[in-house]
């Protein structure tokens, strides 16, 4: 693939030769510099340099060198490096060479814009300038001090053309510049043996690269198909096979590609999306573990679009239905269920994170066992595994996992018995992960990919206080519906009271007796049918006279409304317990984002400290070189941190997408339930059903037992005016939570209620504790 070119920020070294001087026995330092200054390289060239017999001790005269002897000279040539693949005409002398492949420039220049290049094998061409640039070796040295000898200052071509070789003084053995601590007692390792860097493979690959095991040949006498063998066999045997380089990790699951996209490095995917629902979940019992909650997984696989297009007939959806047309087959290709527990998603996440260490995978919901048999923790509990799963599957890289697969696909109990261990037991990817990223060359840019990792960072932090704040704000939303809720029932009961001619009853003060209350609804039961002389008619209208058909419309159409209202009421208290709910849980897949991708963060800024120090751009002192296999190591582990950035990217915009229309269309449905019951409600007012409604005596409403106190009646289903609504269902906290999210200020008021005692509540003090 090739690449576009780029400026090197290292300026090339001077290559011009040395040629020879008259010699002097005056050492005026020049040759003591240059025995000092020679080998700043490697163990073998410190050896070489010590074993070395320069001239001075030799009885070679002084005017030839050891080169000079020779009939051919030396042609000096310049390391490079191809930019872009070239296919060259072999009648021309050109040369063919991919992109990537190491160069020798014998003459840059020899006319037209071509090069005399050689290539790794020997063989010599012509090339494009612009189709390779210079491949510059860096080196950094000390500066000049009062324990060394000063480096000659550098000369002008002319004036060393007319000199002869500097030749250098056997002064003593070189003492190299001690290295840094990292470098010379860890061995190049970080001192910080859990961070990411470390535990995820990263710093093992830098530093010794990845052997992949081979993958297992089948011998001949396996492979052969005998008179015996049958295709069946055969095909278990390859199976079989397959499934066991997929566990070990050389199969073709675990090869990752990663594309120049607009933006950056980012993943390619292999298989298309699909979606995951968890349902219907179960109470089980064994044996062994006791008992259990089983959860139905379904992995909906969609057609390709040739298939939808293709289909014999296609499903036209009603306007006037209410509900969604359910999934046709030309939509859905696949459905695959298989039932599965809580601890075997801690065995696929387990596994997932042994195998992709350089992914960031979503939290798995925290084991419980107070309550784990309840009904609505079951139903958190199924909400937080599904978006678990769809948030693994919308994942690149991560949905064809053959764990992945092996979990969503295995529905034979004697097949999951038997692949389990193996899975479980496979070892642990590390540096072999980073080994199987394939990634186009020059991909990276060491100022890009610094400024990429600081923005990141600042952003999911910001990102990260503003989705709390949406989630507290969310809770007070949800508490405002049932207040909503409380007021629209209280104006239910008010009206209900008012056509009814029956006082909404309170709780009667403790001490007081039936004479101190006067009018209450404590009264004998002669004297009761007194009382409501006059307050309602025979037929049960809201009027003094009997037979009065207006009032009578009037009452009944009243007393609808007030069902209506109790209606309304419900909704509310509904839509703020289960639909809000749900958004409100939904919103914990945008919480945390910074402590969720801590680890990539960690391992990108790692990585960059050892880029710098091996293109010798860092600030440590002593002697530092190029590594061009720790370069190519670095940029690896850096595309696939950038890959992972471009992931946080997409589903970030996915997840406030789907929360925000998800919310809309909750309110649009509720709103749409309230306003479809009004105007059910206000149809009554008009002709000819008002009219109607004379036509016979008025019923009792259900909900006129409610007007009067009855301690009897709180078991009614939360219609009582005088019982507080049932506490409301929070979402369970996100594992990165710290503390319950709640408001400060009620912790403060119950923190205070409980040993001050509260005003409108009486009680033990010691009864919030049990």
């Amino acid at each position: 693939m090739a690449t576009l070119p780029r400026s090197s920020r290292y300026p090339p070294g001077s290559q011009s030769s040395i040629l020879p001087r008259p010699m002097s026995e005056f050492d005026s330092g020049i040759n003591t510099s240059t025995a000092w200054t020679e080998s700043l390289g490697t163990e073998e060239s410190i050896s070489r340099a010590r074993s070395r017999q320069y001239l001075s001790e030799s009885g070679v005269p002084h005017t030839l060198s050891e080169d000079e002897g020779d009939d051919e000279p030396e042609v000096m040539t310049r390391p490079a490096r191809a930019l872009y693949a070239f296919e060259g005409k072999a009648e021309f002398r050109e040369l063919q060479v991919e992109a990537g492949d190491e160069l020798e420039v014998i003459k840059e220049d020899v006319g037209h814009g071509w090069s005399l290049v050689r290539d790794a094998t020997g063989e010599m061409g012509l090339l494009p300038q612009t189709y390779y640039t210079l491949d510059v070796t860096t080196k950094k040295r000390e500066a000049s001090g009062s324990s060394i000898t000063p480096r000659p200052s550098p000369r002008s071509s002319q004036s060393q053309s007319s000199l002869a070789a500097l030749i250098p003084q056997n002064t003593g053995e070189w003492i190299p510049t001690f290295p840094s601590f990292r470098q010379s007692l860890l061995g190049g390792k970080s001192l910080n043996r859990f961070s990411s860097f470390v535990t995820s493979g990263a710093e093992s690959f830098l530093l010794n690269g990845s052997s992949l095991p081979e993958p297992p040949v089948t011998s001949k006498a396996e492979a052969t198909h005998g008179k015996e063998s049958s295709s069946a066999s055969m095909l278990d045997t390859l199976e079989e096979q397959r499934t066991k380089a997929a566990i070990l990790g050389l199969g073709e699951a675990d090869r990752h590609v990663i594309d120049a996209g607009p933006a950056g490095p980012s993943w390619r995917a292999k298989t298309p999306s699909f979606s995951v629902l968890v349902h219907s979940p179960s109470k089980c019992t064994s044996g062994l573990s006791g008992a259990y909650t089983m959860y139905s997984v379904t992995s909906l696989f969609p057609a390709p679009p040739a298939a939808a297009v293709s289909a014999d007939w296609i499903e036209v959806a009603d306007p006037d239905d209410l509900h969604p047309p359910s999934p046709t087959t030309a939509e859905i290709a696949t459905r695959i269920t298989v039932q599965r527990r809580f601890s075997q998603f801690v065995m696929l996440h387990t596994a997932l994170s042994r195998r992709l260490p350089g992914i960031v995978l979503p939290p798995l919901p925290e084991k419980q066992y107070a309550g784990r048999f309840s009904q609505d923790f079951v139903e958190a509990r199924r909400g937080d595994l599904e978006r678990y799963l769809n948030k693994i599957v919308r994942h690149p890289i991560v949905r064809y996992a053959e764990v992945v697969t092996f979990f969503l696909g295995c529905d034979n109990d004697s097949e999951w018995t038997r692949l389990l261990p193996q899975f479980i037991s496979a070892p642990a990817a590390g540096p072999s992960f980073y080994a199987r990223v394939y990634h186009p060359a020059f991909n990276v840019d060491l100022d890009d990919a610094e400024d990429a990792v600081t923005s990141f960072k600042r952003h999911t932090r910001a990102v990260g206080k503003g989705v709390q704040s949406l989630r507290n704000v969310f809770g007070r939303v949800r508490d405002a519906r049932i207040e909503m809720s409380k007021a629209e029932r209280l104006l239910s009961y008010t009206l209900l009271s008012l056509i009814t001619s029956t006082p909404i009853a309170s709780e009667s003060a403790p001490g007081t007796t039936s004479e101190e209350e006067g009018d209450g609804n404590s009264h004998p039961p002669e004297k009761h049918e007194d009382k409501r002389k006059g307050l309602m008619n025979k037929d049960g209208a809201w009027c003094w006279r009997e037979g009065c058909s207006e009032c009578l419309k009037l009452t009944k159409a009243a007393q609808k409304t007030c069902e209506t209202l109790q209606t309304v009421a419900n909704l509310y208290d509904g839509h703020a317990r289960r639909t809000q709910l749900a958004t409100h849980e939904s919103l914990k897949l945008m919480a945390h984002p910074s402590s969720l991708y801590e680890s990539t963060i960690t391992t990108h800024k790692s990585t960059l400290s050892r880029y710098r120090e091996a293109v010798g751009t860092g600030s440590q002192t002593g002697p530092t070189y190029a590594d061009e296999n720790m370069v190519a190591r670095c940029e690896t582990v850096l595309n696939t941190t950038i890959a992972e950035m471009d992931v946080y990217h997409r589903q970030k915009g996915e997840d406030l997408k789907a929360v925000t229309v998800d919310y809309l269309d909750g309110e649009i449905a509720f709103y749409e339930q309230i306003l479809t019951r009004l105007k059910t409600a206000r149809a009554l007012y008009n002709e000819p059903q008002y009219n109607n409604l004379a036509s016979s005596p008025r019923l009792p409403s259900i909900y006129e037992k409610d007007l009067v106190y009855d301690p009897s009646n709180s078991s009614h289903s939360g219609a009582n005016p005088h019982l507080p609504p049932r506490p409301l269902p929070q979402p369970c906290p996100h594992v990165f939570d710290s503390t319950p999210m709640r408001p400060v200020s009620v912790a403060i008021q119950e923190g205070v209620g409980m040993f001050l005692g509260d005003s409108t509540r009486r009680g033990s003090v010691f009864s919030r504790f049990w």
